[in-house]
């Protein structure tokens, strides 16, 4: 959020003692803000009071240790204000969309704080461009000198509060070691931490605008580094679609990931593109290989966005909008702009990829608008998802056993709520009645995972018995502690897999329970199920497919349990209690608990 120096006299003492105050009084403001919510008193105002007061802490002073000596005073003045406004007003509406019982619902989301930040560094060269110039657009060579260099600014500021709390906490370790301990308990107190962090990244923003020469050098010796890197990247992405008409698309679509690695891949070219460009042709820039690479790489960016829209189109087509995806959609139509102007000035007439200037300026402007469209009313993902999924569901896209309840519940924010409980109300429709019984047990859940449901009819959803089998008696009816659920991974829609035979040899069976890698035993004792251990061996994709086609056995001989064979693979059963060879009980087997995506929005 800053714009570099200008052609003023060097900063000065006064501009000095009013960053590092600056910087102080944000740290006390934000330990402040921190008590006030640790305490407990912020249950006393509006949550979207406390996240604008939160959003006016984080940001105004940033912008204004940005702003100084590098913008006219009234430039100053109205951008500081419209920057107040603005991320007030995201901040308001966010505590209004944020989950009721969040632990942290007063406090910003990180994707408000980071997308705010990007968009915010955007901004401010905008105007510091256009003020320097005395016109509503700068020239290109403006936006890249400023925007470059204060990226650089950044990063070192960034930089050097770590290394400050690298020998501060190295310093409370000396003293620590002569039984001096209030060193390193003074350092980890909130009451200094805060304005320490805030004040000494204030002191780098301006100690980097002092030698903002020294910024000028580290960043060519950066760009010349990653201009170089270009043509790596040209080759891989050229490679790859050269190899794709013969692998195919569907490898592609397996990953279910890959309009994000796509996009990934295009926003890397671009930022290596630029690198090498620069500000432009020069009668010395750039050698003969970076420009063919940059050809290159203007050509082939359009395709992977291409593909990338195309996934993400079929995946929403599928299973409709989530936070995730139209996140996504953000990014690809800003990637359609870069893609298609890079792609044009490849071809256009005149100096080397000139219209590349063009195109980075739009997008600029249009990262800014489309930012404001997401956290703001007007397109905020949260409705638009929840309105979308529900949608879904009154169609008959998708049965109500198979919508995802839970994430209206814990990960659609207030819209999801409020839509939640009109399903829990509903009395009229198709499958009124179902969809209200489980949208209420929906709004029963305190956790997404971890937590049994209450109805066994909701339950026999959860689990698919391999060869047709069904689960003993009272292995769903038991009343589970949460963590030690064995069906707490899984999901209506895409159930775990289950074994039921018997493993000991006593002619009672026990039960295996698939669960996305984690492949728990269980066994009925005096009439209650517990954990008795897990089975060994990798988790293969194909697992599930195998236990469906019936394709498992349980060997004869019990040595004390049976292995479970599944696919041809033999999987040991690892008693929980395993004896060490002194006769001692060993540790209690950790198998992680892996969280599948919901199952009509994955």
């Amino acid at each position: 959020m800053f714009a570099g120096e200008t052609d003023q006299v060097a900063p000065s003492r006064p501009i000095a003692i009013a960053r590092v105050a600056i910087g102080f009084a944000q740290g006390l403001a934000l330990y402040g803000l921190n008590e006030w919510e640790k305490r407990g008193l912020a249950e006393n105002i509006p949550s979207p009071l406390f996240c604008a007061c939160a959003m006016l802490i984080l940001f105004l002073p940033v912008v204004v240790l940005g702003g100084l000596r590098t913008l006219r005073t009234r430039t100053l003045i109205v951008w500081g204000a419209v920057t107040a406004i603005v991320v007030a007003g995201l901040g308001a509406y966010h505590g209004t969309i944020a989950i009721p019982d969040a632990s942290t619902e007063h406090w910003p989301g990180p994707p408000l704080v980071i997308f705010t930040a990007i968009g915010l560094f955007i901004a401010h060269h905008l105007v510091a461009g256009a003020d320097v110039e005395r016109r509503w657009i700068a020239g290109y060579g403006r936006y890249f000198d400023q925007t470059w260099k204060d990226g650089v600014r950044l990063a070192l500021a960034v930089l050097f509060v770590g290394a400050l709390w690298l020998l501060l906490w190295l310093g409370g370790a000396l003293f620590d070691l002569i039984g001096v301990k209030w060193v390193g308990e003074t350092i980890s107190k909130p009451w200094f931490a805060f304005p320490a962090t805030t004040t000494f990244f204030a002191l780098a923003i301006h100690l980097t605008d002092v030698r903002a020469s020294l910024v000028r050098g580290i960043r060519t010796v950066a760009l010349t580094l990653l201009s170089w890197l270009l043509p790596v990247m040209a080759v891989i992405g050229a490679g790859f679609l050269i190899a794709l008409p013969f692998t195919g698309l569907s490898l592609l679509w397996d990953t279910k990931s890959a309009a994000g690695i796509l996009l990934s891949a295009a926003a890397a070219l671009i930022v290596l593109l630029n690198a090498a460009y620069q500000e432009g042709e020069a009668e010395d820039h750039p050698p003969v290989a970076l420009k063919w690479a940059g050809r290159v790489t203007g050509v082939i960016i359009a395709p992977l966005v291409a593909i990338a829209a195309y996934g993400l189109a079929l995946r929403i087509g599928q299973y409709g909008l989530t936070p995730d995806r139209i996140y996504g959609v953000a990014c690809t139509l800003v990637a359609v702009i870069y893609a298609a102007g890079y792609a044009a000035s490849v071809f256009w007439p005149g100096p080397w990829l000139k219209r590349l200037e063009v195109t980075n300026v739009i997008a600029a402007h249009v990262v800014v608008a489309v930012l404001l469209a997401l956290f703001s009313p007007i397109a905020n993902p949260s409705r638009l998802s929840v309105n979308d999924q529900v949608a879904r569901l009154d169609r008959g896209a998708v049965t109500p056993a198979k919508f995802d309840y839970l994430f209206l519940r814990f990960e659609a924010g207030k819209p999801g709520m409020d839509a939640l409980k009109a399903l829990a109300a509903r009395k009229t429709g198709p499958h009124a009645a179902e969809i209200a019984r489980r949208a209420t047990s929906a709004l029963a859940r305190k956790a997404r995972y971890g937590e049994a449901t209450t109805s066994v009819v909701e339950r026999k959803e959860l689990v698919a018995v391999a060869g047709g089998g069904v689960l003993p008696p009272g292995f769903l009816e038991q009343t589970w502690k949460s963590f030690e659920d064995p069906l707490q991974n899984c999901e209506t829609g895409r159930p775990c897999d289950a074994v039921v035979a018997d493993l000991d040899g006593d002619t009672a069976p026990e039960v295996v329970v698939f669960a996305m890698g984690d492949r728990r035993v269980y066994r009925q004792d005096k009439g209650v199920w517990a954990r008795i251990g897990t089975l060994s061996g990798s988790y293969c994709d194909k697992d599930g497919a195998a236990l469906k086609a019936g394709q498992f056995a349980v060997n004869a001989d019990p040595k004390p349990l049976a292995d479970v064979v599944v696919a041809g693979r033999r999987l040991r059963v690892v008693p929980d209690t395993d004896k060490c060879p002194d006769g001692t009980a060993g540790d209690v087997a950790v198998v992680s608990e892996i969280k599948p995506p919901p199952p009509e929005t994955r």
